[in-house]
C-alpha cells in the first residue's frame, strides 16, 4: 500500500510539473452557439480571430512557422528584422496590429505589451496584411487547419471578408468556432 501512494504522489507531482497552461488570449471573444459538436482541431491550427469591436487577431499554433511567416513578411514590407526581435515574436501568441507597428510592439516589455491597445491586423481590399500572414504560414511543410472565431455581435460584413480572404487563398475548408447549444 506505501508503495501505491509512493506511485501516485509521484504520477501526481509530475503531471503537476510537466503541465502547460494555456495562454491568456488577447483577442476577447464571446462565440456565438451552435448544436455542432463536432471538436476544433487543437494542433497544427491557424486562427482567425474576431472581437464585437472589429478588431481582427491572427495566430499560428506553432511557433517555427510563426517566425518563418514573420521573416518573409519582413522581407515583403522592406523590414530588417533582429534575433532578439523574432525570439519576442515566436512568444507572441496573436498578432493583432498592423505589420508596420510590429517593430515597435516588439521592442515594448512584455508588462507594456499586455496594456496595449490592439487595432487589429488589417483585411481592407487596398492593405489585406491577413492574406499575406495566411499566405506565409502555409508555406512550411506542415498542414495546417483554419479556424474562425468571430464574435457574435461582429458585423457579419467582416466575417464575409475574411471568408474571402480565405477563399482567395484557394482555403474553402475552415472551421467555425462555436459553443454547443443547450
Amino acid at each position: 500500500m506505501t508503495a501505491m501512494c509512493d506511485v501516485a504522489f509521484l504520477l501526481l507531482t509530475f503531471f503537476m510539473l510537466t503541465t502547460k497552461f494555456k495562454p491568456e488570449e488577447k483577442a476577447l471573444v464571446d462565440i456565438p452557439s451552435s448544436q455542432s459538436e463536432i471538436k476544433a482541431p487543437d494542433t497544427n491550427i491557424i486562427t482567425i480571430a474576431v472581437q464585437k469591436n472589429g478588431v481582427v487577431f491572427f495566430s499560428v499554433d506553432d511557433k517555427q512557422t510563426r517566425i518563418n511567416a514573420l521573416k518573409k513578411m519582413a522581407e515583403k514590407y522592406h523590414f530588417k528584422v533582429t534575433t532578439t526581435e523574432q525570439a519576442a515574436f515566436a512568444k507572441m501568441e496573436e498578432v493583432g496590429f498592423p505589420f508596420a507597428q510590429l517593430k515597435t510592439v516588439l521592442n515594448l516589455s512584455k508588462q507594456q505589451r499586455e496594456n496595449l491597445k490592439y487595432t487589429g491586423v488589417p483585411v481592407d481590399s487596398t492593405n489585406n496584411e491577413l492574406a499575406d500572414w495566411i499566405r506565409f504560414s502555409r508555406q512550411g511543410e506542415k498542414k495546417f487547419r483554419f479556424a474562425i472565431k468571430g464574435d457574435k455581435d461582429v458585423n457579419y460584413s467582416l466575417i464575409n471578408t475574411i471568408i474571402g480572404t480565405l477563399q482567395d487563398e484557394n482555403i474553402n475548408k475552415f472551421n467555425l468556432i462555436t459553443t454547443l447549444e443547450n
